[in-house]
C-alpha cells in the first residue's frame, strides 16, 4: 500500500500533472468500476467499509456514497484531499484554496492501485477518513455503489469527534458512569457500536438517484429518507 500523508507533497501524489485527467494507468476510457476501502481515523478498533463504485462516479457522487456506507447523515460540510489539493463546496463568503468538486470525477485523481486519498466530514468534529484505491473492476459495468464488507457502526453525529466518541462509549458501557443515563437518552438505547448491517446499507444505496447518463448525481445533496 502506498500511503500519501495529508498535507505532504509526493512526486506521485494523487491528482497530479497531465491536467488531472485520465490518471488511471492502463485506462483510456472509464473503467467499469473501482473497489475502495474507507477507514475512519483515530478510532480503535477500526471502523471501515469496502465498497464498489461506478468508474465514472463524480466527487459529489462519491461523497453521497461515503455518507451511506459509513452511516453519516449528510448534515455537515465535507472535502476531499488529493495530495495537497482540496475539493469540496467553496463558500464565496470565505475564500480559501478549496477547489469546486462539482463535475470532477474520481478517475481524474487516482493512478495506481494502493493509492490513498482523504475525505473529511464535519469541520467541527473533524471526522477524517482514509480511502484506499484497491483495484479496478473489470468485466461487467458497475451500475451503482455496493457495500461489500466492513466492521462496526458509525459514530453518532455531533458526538464530538474521535475523542468525544471514545468518551461516549466509555459512559455508554458503564451503568455506574455519571454520564451514562444522559448519553443513553441523547443517542437512544438501541445504539450498538459493533453493529454492521450491509443489507441496510445497500438498501439505502439503492435509493440514491443513480443515472446511467450522468453516472451518479452531481446535484441534490440531500439525505436519503426511507
Amino acid at each position: 500500500m502506498k500511503f500519501l500523508p495529508w498535507g505532504r507533497s509526493s512526486p506521485r501524489f494523487l491528482g497530479h500533472s497531465n491536467k488531472e485527467v485520465g490518471l488511471v494507468r492502463g485506462s483510456v476510457q472509464a473503467p467499469a468500476g473501482f473497489q475502495l476501502r474507507i477507514t475512519l481515523r483515530d478510532i480503535l478498533p477500526p471502523i471501515w467499509r469496502r465498497f464498489l463504485v461506478p468508474g465514472a462516479i463524480t466527487l459529489p457522487g462519491l461523497h453521497r456514497v461515503i455518507q451511506e456506507v459509513m452511516g453519516w447523515e449528510n448534515c455537515h460540510l465535507h472535502f476531499f484531499r488529493f495530495g495537497e489539493k482540496e475539493y469540496g463546496i467553496p463558500d464565496p463568503d470565505y475564500p480559501t484554496e478549496m477547489r469546486n468538486e462539482r463535475g470532477r470525477r474520481l478517475r481524474e485523481f487516482i493512478r495506481d492501485e494502493g493509492d490513498v486519498f482523504g475525505y473529511e466530514y464535519d469541520f467541527g468534529d473533524s471526522w477524517e477518513h482514509d480511502l484506499v484505491f484497491e483495484r479496478i473492476v473489470t468485466g461487467s459495468e458497475v451500475m451503482r455503489a455496493v457495500c461489500l464488507e466492513g466492521e462496526r457502526s458509525c459514530p453518532p453525529e455531533d458526538v464530538g469527534g474521535p475523542s468525544g466518541y471514545m468518551e461516549y462509549l466509555e459512559a455508554l458501557r458503564d451503568p455506574s458512569h455519571p454520564d451514562h443515563k444522559g448519553m443513553v437518552k441523547w443517542s437512544g438505547p438501541s445504539f450498538d457500536p459493533e453493529r454492521f448491517d450491509p443489507d441496510r446499507i445497500n438498501h439505502r444505496l439503492s435509493h440514491l438517484p443513480w443515472s446511467r447518463r450522468r453516472t451518479y448525481i452531481d446535484i441534490a445533496n440531500k439525505p436519503v429518507k426511507l
